[in-house]
């Protein structure tokens, strides 16, 4: 079971302290799996080659502690849902 403060997180958007949950302007995809798991990632305004890059996040919540990176990338064929693929130091 999860944690409640997991819960909480859930479908709120990293980094918009102004509006936590998503908008209906934006583009968004869910984290799935790995120390985000849950939070949306907004990539209005990205470029097709930036999305299927993927990203690398910093966060307090990876393997390697405070601003170590965590890696996801666009789940092939559903590009609202991104998979950890791991965390580096």
């Amino acid at each position: 079971m999860e944690r409640d403060d997991e819960q909480l997180l859930r479908g709120r958007v990293c980094a918009d302290y102004d509006h936590p949950g998503p908008r209906p302007d934006r583009c968004y995809a869910e984290r799935v799996g790995g120390p985000l798991d849950g939070l949306l990632l907004d990539f209005t305004g990205w470029t097709q080659d930036e999305v299927d890059t993927g990203v690398s996040l910093q966060t307090e919540l990876g393997q390697f502690g405070p601003d170590g990176p965590t890696l996801y990338d666009p789940r092939p064929g559903d590009p609202t849902r991104w998979d950890w693929c791991g965390d580096t130091p």
